[in-house]
């Protein structure tokens, strides 16, 4: 019996709002984790915030490949990993990228309210999107179980 995921429910899964890890190799150490809110569509990038000048951004705009494990905290478990590419980083706007992503995990109105408190910071210019291209996929539906 397989647990795995199909395509379609892979990416419908990946689309659903849940906490990604993200790691990030780092020269000389283990690869940086780190918790992130992201957003995907089905057969597009994912993508997610956060600061040119924090060490997660800072480790991602040197390129290279990256992974992201997105799971449920409950039974019946599930997960999704996804390896790939650091496809592009772009300038993250505030009202057009924060806003939307803190109310996709918060709340309209607790997602305005986290975006207003983040106004000062991205008024730095240091906020930036980056898009992941998934290209290596590993599924697990523990649902699955006959």
């Amino acid at each position: 019996m397989t647990f795995n995921m199909t395509k379609a429910e892979r990416e419908a899964f990946l689309g659903e709002a849940h906490i990604g890890v993200l790691s990030i190799p780092e020269d000389g150490k283990g690869p940086l984790s780190s918790p992130v809110w992201y957003d995907y569509e089905a057969g597009g990038d994912l993508w997610f915030l956060t600061q040119s000048t924090a060490r997660k951004g800072r480790l991602v705009s040197e390129g290279g490949r990256v992974s992201l494990l997105v799971q449920t905290s409950t039974s019946p478990y599930k997960y999704v990993s996804i390896e790939g590419p650091v496809s592009s980083i772009v300038p993250s706007d505030l009202l057009g990228d924060l806003q939307p992503m803190a109310q996709r995990y918060l709340g309209e109105q607790a997602g305005k309210d986290y975006a207003a408190g983040a106004a000062e910071n991205y008024a730095k210019g240091n906020s930036i999107k980056v898009f992941i291209r998934p290209e290596r996929w590993l599924t697990v539906d523990y649902a699955k179980r006959a």
